[in-house]
């Protein structure tokens, strides 16, 4: 069982930055894959990033050159610094975390209640 709790969302501005950080719970945090989501209203969640348990990272195209995703896995910690935020970029975000590395959100076993994050002037 593993519990997630993401913090660092808020209001940014075009262009602006923030890191997003998620905290797990359990002794077999380095045996997941680590992923993030997004949502917006009316809409399925999207994939945004992963890390794999191998050390392996990917990214949606949308957000690719933008954001990074790392892991810290002595701290039980997983991080999206999100740079040159665009108005799309509004939205909830998840974090998750399951066995397989994959961009469906079906393949995530825990996650998340969410973070808000509002790109806006």
């Amino acid at each position: 069982q593993v519990q997630l709790v993401e913090s660092g969302g808020g209001l940014v501005q075009p262009g602006g930055s923030v890191r997003l950080s998620c905290a797990a719970s359990g002794r077999t945090f380095s045996s997941y894959t680590m992923a993030w989501f997004r949502q917006t209203p009316g809409k399925e969640r999207e994939f945004v990033a992963c890390f794999t348990w191998r050390g392996n990272t990917g990214y949606a195209d949308s957000v690719l050159g933008r954001f990074t995703i790392s892991r810290d896995n002595a701290k039980n910690m997983v991080y999206l610094q999100m740079n040159n935020l665009k108005l799309e970029d509004t939205a909830v975000y998840y974090c998750a975390a399951g066995f397989v590395g994959a961009r469906e959100p079906r393949s995530y076993d825990y996650w998340g209640q969410g973070t808000q994050v509002t790109v806006s002037s």
